[in-house]
């Protein structure tokens, strides 16, 4: 070949190696480009879902298979989930999202003295917040149910559960919408999702940051009820970043005696009774989801007063609550974790 020649076909190749690199960069820069915030919405568990995330793509079925795989693992309202079987002794082989509940649930029991007790189910249906809507129950009905009643009655080794008495049952519903938030949060990264905010119910999942480019802002509502609404009035607006956030309280799930007292769904496992307290609700910040929503409900089954005493020093937990005084007047506590999160 002549030297002018390969001159000519060295520079050709260079020239099309540098048009291909210039239409891959085009093309990355393009697809980059495409990356738009999505908001996905709808209703679960009787609940509302908002979703916002920022990605190339759609995500929306994954979101609903990864509710669809929680809701048969941990829903007592579908009869045919993992747990519904667990409870009818139908199975003692709990798959992977029963063994998370189960395992964090074990552990805020151990450290909430028994306050906290996904094993409450029979009284929760004994005092009419399950499937059914019955009458008060007598204390003679109370003292049958609480000896099969309590988590150190079971035990989960070598992937078999075992309970001690066949009528124990599971209600993991003050802890599986905070799983459900940390699953689809998990499926959002899998997906390469950096920013997001996951909320289902009221629970709050938030990473990175939102469409004005700054960390996530959530606000906490105030205990307001409303007999034929919910009603939303922010108390405190936290900014929160790879962080989530759970509320638990008795003013919108409750029933009221003829006299005028108020029974909250909130059961005291330790006594069996409904719980009542000058505290009206507990927002925890935590590092997932699920320890938030369990913390949640394990304070307000421990109590104002045990709440702040346990919750001032933490430093992996925020914590507020709201009570009222005996004018009725509101009061808000928080520990130095929560604090440091309000948005000034």
């Amino acid at each position: 070949m002549k030297e002018g020649t390969v001159f000519r076909s060295r520079r050709y190749w260079a020239v099309l190696g540098a048009l291909a690199v210039g239409l891959i960069m085009l093309f990355v820069s393009r697809h980059r480009e495409r990356a738009v915030y999505h908001t996905e919405e709808g209703v679960v568990w009787t609940t509302g879902y908002h979703i916002t995330y920022l990605s190339q793509h759609q995500l929306a079925d994954s979101i609903q298979a990864v509710l669809a795989c929680v809701d048969a693992s941990a829903s007592v309202y579908n009869e045919q989930s993992l747990v519904s079987r667990i409870n009818r002794n139908d199975t003692s082989q709990p798959d992977s999202l029963f063994t998370r509940l189960y395992s964090c649930s074990w552990t805020i029991y151990w450290l909430s003295g028994g306050s906290y007790d996904p094993t409450v189910l029979p009284l929760v249906e004994a005092w009419g917040f399950g499937h059914d809507r019955g009458a008060e129950p007598t204390q003679a009905k109370i003292d049958s149910i609480l000896p099969y009643v309590g988590m150190k009655r079971t035990r989960l080794a070598d992937g078999v559960l075992t309970k001690d008495d066949p009528r124990m049952q599971f209600d993991f519903s003050s802890i599986a919408k905070g799983l459900a938030v940390d699953e689809v949060g998990r499926m959002l990264e899998r997906n390469g999702v950096k920013n997001y905010l996951v909320e289902i119910g009221g629970e709050v999942l938030a990473r990175g940051v939102n469409q004005q480019g700054v960390p996530w802002h959530v606000s906490v509502d105030l205990p307001v009820s409303q007999a034929d609404s919910v009603v939303h009035t922010s108390a405190v607006v936290l900014t929160v970043d790879s962080l989530a956030v759970a509320t638990s309280g008795n003013y919108r799930k409750f029933r009221d005696r003829p006299a005028g007292e108020r029974v909250s769904h909130i059961i005291d496992p330790l006594t069996g009774r409904s719980q009542v307290s000058n505290l009206l609700s507990v927002t925890v910040v935590a590092p997932d989801c699920m320890t938030a929503d369990a913390w949640s409900t394990a304070c307000m089954a421990m109590g104002l007063d045990r709440t702040r005493a346990m919750m001032e020093n933490v430093d992996n937990l925020g914590v507020m609550t709201i009570s009222t005084d005996d004018d009725g007047n509101w009061v808000v506590w928080s520990n130095h974790r929560f604090a440091s999160l309000v948005t000034q």
